[in-house]
């Protein structure tokens, strides 16, 4: 069952967001629903089959400060 997951993540361009969303892209239909990122709120909402842990360590290989919120 999906959940969906919200972050906090430093993102200060859309190169930052870009690189967001090509690291959770990679994982779109490998547990990975869908992905929501907001620049302006720098938060970035996945919707996934996995655990926030896992999620969170993805979205950190991109370098950005990243935490997490909780659920939606």
């Amino acid at each position: 069952m999906s959940t969906t997951h919200i972050f906090n993540v430093e993102m200060t361009c859309e190169g930052c967001s870009g690189a967001v969303d090509r690291v959770l892209g990679r994982l779109k239909g490998q547990g990975v629903d869908s992905v929501s990122i907001s620049l302006p709120e720098q938060k970035v909402s996945v919707t996934s089959t996995l655990s926030a842990d896992q999620l969170l360590e993805v979205i950190k290989k991109t370098g950005k400060k990243t935490s997490y919120v909780g659920t939606q």
